[in-house]
C-alpha cells in the first residue's frame, strides 16, 4: 500500500498533514502468461559479440571456415540467442527488476546470421517469488533453442494487495 501526503491548512498561520491510503496499481505475473520479441542479427552483431566476449570461433565468423563444416555457413552464437531470452524477461515478463537465476536450455538448430527469430517465453509455475517460464527461441517451424528458466519476480509482482 502506498500513501499520498496532504497539507490541510485551515488558515495561513496552522497547517496539519494527513495520511490518505493511495491503490497501488500492480500488474501481477500469472500462469499461461506470454511475451516475446522478435530480432535478426546481422553479421556485425555477431562480430560485436566476438569483440566483447572473446569468443572468435571461426563457426561463427569465417565463411570459408563455416563452408568446410555441416552448417555450410556462418551460425550466431548460441548465448547471443539466449540474450534474447534475458530481454524478454527484463523488458517485458516479468518485467523490469526481476532476477534471472537459473537455466536449462537447449540448442536444437542452428541459427543462421540473417533469420527473423521469435524468442518467445511462457510462465508455467509460481512459487513463492519465484517464476518459472518455458522458453523458446524460433525461425518460422524451426526450433533453435528450448528450455526453462527460474527468475526472482519484481518485488512489486510478487504479492496481490
Amino acid at each position: 500500500m502506498s500513501f499520498i501526503w496532504r497539507n490541510v491548512c485551515s488558515n495561513r498561520q496552522l497547517c496539519l498533514s494527513s495520511v490518505t491510503a493511495a491503490p497501488l496499481h500492480r500488474r501481477l505475473l500469472h500462469v499461461g502468461q506470454r511475451a516475446s520479441l522478435t530480432k535478426a542479427f546481422s553479421s556485425r552483431d555477431v562480430e560485436l559479440f566476438a569483440e566483447l566476449t572473446g569468443d572468435t570461433n571461426p563457426l561463427h565468423l569465417d565463411p570459408v571456415y563455416a563452408s568446410t563444416t555441416s552448417f555450410e555457413t556462418p551460425i550466431v552464437h548460441g548465448v547471443l540467442i539466449n540474450g534474447l531470452i534475458s530481454a524478454v524477461l527484463g523488458t517485458k515478463m516479468p518485467g523490469r527488476g526481476c532476477v534471472f537465476l537459473y537455466q536449462e536450455i537447449r540448442f536444437t538448430a542452428p541459427l543462421y546470421v540473417g533469420e527473423e527469430v521469435l524468442a518467445e517465453a511462457e510462465v508455467r509455475k509460481i512459487k513463492m517469488s519465484f517464476a518459472f517460464i518455458a522458453v523458446t527461441c524460433s525461425v518460422k517451424d524451426k526450433v533453435v533453442m528450448e528450455g526453462e528458466v527460474m527468475v526472482m519476480m519484481p518485488v512489486e509482482q510478487q504479492e496481490k494487495k
